[in-house]
């Protein structure tokens, strides 16, 4: 019994060690796959999450773009500024109709990310190289980001207003990501911000979508189950070992 009981003890301890870096994690919850059916095509989770990404692009990039204008001496920093004010008001205007026609909410503010970066802008002093390299690589990164996604939805949806503004939006965004390159301010060695291009899966590869559909992560509730089961199969197979060897003393 003594062995019995060291083993059981073992074994929930190693299971409470698996279990505790999922102690105080959320789960994540899935992005809602909701279709909505409109007289311009389908309207799905992606071209919704598009509107709102190009409306919370022009609330910080076009502030940017004004201020620089405003604290830039570099000509080419405010020719980028200049783009960047143009192609976001056109972009806005946009953006706002379309919420209205497929009744999407948008935006209203930049998030905590963007409004830290209006802030960098602002910290930095007026009319210094200081301000034009932070100016020109927060955002060249936005918009490489901004760009890949927007390439994504215009490649996959099936809504024509979608894929219209799509279109629009893909060669304002190319537009400004040239200006931004031609100031010389941007600094091609931070791959963190601005990734190597990698090369695309080829034709007929497993997509990681596709992946994530064959093997999907275990839930916790699962987790939780095949834990259970593990640790009473093998405290039956104990049981049973050590009441074969009792019987085998007694019998010798």
């Amino acid at each position: 019994m003594r062995l019995l009981r060291s083993a059981a003890a073992s074994l929930i301890v190693a299971f409470a060690a698996l279990l505790l870096p999922l102690a105080g994690t959320s789960v994540a919850q899935p992005v809602s796959t909701e279709v909505e059916q409109t007289q311009w095509g389908p309207l799905d989770a992606a071209a919704r999450d598009m509107l709102v990404k190009v409306r919370l692009a022009g609330l910080w990039e076009k502030p940017a773009g004004e201020m620089g204008l405003e604290k830039s001496a570099n000509p080419l920093v405010q020719e980028a500024g200049r783009h960047l004010v143009e192609g976001h008001t056109d972009l806005d205007s946009r953006v706002i109709e379309l919420g209205k026609m497929l009744n999407v909410t948008l935006p209203t503010a930049p998030n905590s990310d963007q409004q830290g970066w209006l802030r960098e802008m602002t910290a930095a002093p007026a009319g210094s190289d200081e301000f034009d390299k932070i100016y020109a690589n927060r955002l060249r990164a936005a918009h490489g980001k901004v760009y890949m996604f927007l390439s994504t939805v215009r490649a996959g949806t099936r809504n024509t207003l979608i894929r219209d503004f799509a279109d629009v939006c893909m060669k304002t965004v190319l537009d400004h990501i040239s200006v931004l390159e031609a100031t010389g301010k941007v600094d091609f060695t931070d791959t963190k911000n601005i990734p190597i291009a990698t090369v695309a899966p080829a034709a007929g590869a497993a997509t990681p979508q596709a992946a994530s559909l064959t093997a999907p992560p275990m839930s916790m509730p699962l987790i939780v189950t095949i834990g259970g089961v593990l640790i009473v199969v093998t405290l039956v197979g104990l049981r049973m070992l050590l009441g074969g060897r009792t019987k085998q003393r007694f019998r010798g």
